[in-house]
């Protein structure tokens, strides 16, 4: 994959995927969503909410996309087209909600980040944690240009440098600073229970917070 990202496909046209998608095409790229099922069900949605955006199935949309983010029920995350998303670059934007998810041990062990889960299954794609410890609202509300006085930061977490590199540069092209906190396993600082969770604060801020946390929380 080259590290120029063109297009991002976004798996998950909920109001999370929504609001990602409408940034992603402010920022100028080239957006591909699929929803549940039959992709001419959302269609007219998407036109509306996202105009420009092309509904596509799961699979379409990897195949697709330079680059993927996840925005499903995290419950499903077995649903996902794994085969075409090999060697992609994936962003999780997933978490856990027992009252949308159930009883998922699998998804619930406190010293594990779930995105340490959803890498296990896509064992041959490129998972980064972003984008899942603001709400949808914020993240509409939030976002600035590079610079601006006051903009919000977004967490990343990840194991390899240059898709680190790549997702922070589509952080900070969609509106926020990014602040790359480590591995893939560091990621469970950013989930429900979490202090960064639901807070929408600085770059300076995210990092002072952060350092403060253990790896279990």
């Amino acid at each position: 994959m080259s590290n120029t990202v063109n297009s991002i496909g976004i798996i998950g046209a909920g109001k999370v995927g929504i609001v990602l998608a409408q940034l992603a095409i402010k920022a100028g790229y080239t957006i591909y969503i699929a929803g549940s099922g039959d992709p001419q069900k959302i269609a007219l949605t998407i036109s509306v909410l996202v105009p420009g955006a092309i509904a596509m199935t799961s699979k379409e949309v990897a195949v697709n996309a330079d680059l993927v983010i996840l925005a499903i029920p995290l419950g499903r995350y077995k649903e996902l087209p794994k085969e075409a998303l090999k060697d992609k670059v994936v962003i999780d934007a997933m978490n856990f909600w027992w009252e949308i998810d159930g009883e998922r041990p699998d998804l619930t062990d406190p010293k594990v980040s779930s995105s340490e889960v959803v890498q296990q299954f896509l064992s041959d794609s490129k998972v980064i944690k972003a984008f899942n410890h603001i709400g949808y609202h914020d993240l509409l509300d939030e976002a600035r240009p590079e610079g601006s006085q006051g903009r919000k930061a977004i967490a990343i977490a990840g194991d390899d440098r240059v898709d680190l590199d790549i997702v922070a540069a589509t952080v900070n092209s969609l509106g926020f600073d990014p602040v790359v906190i480590g591995a893939l396993s560091e990621g469970i600082k950013l989930q429900p229970g979490s202090p960064v969770f639901g807070a929408h604060i600085n770059e300076d801020t995210l990092r002072e917070t952060i350092s403060t946390l253990r790896i279990s929380i």
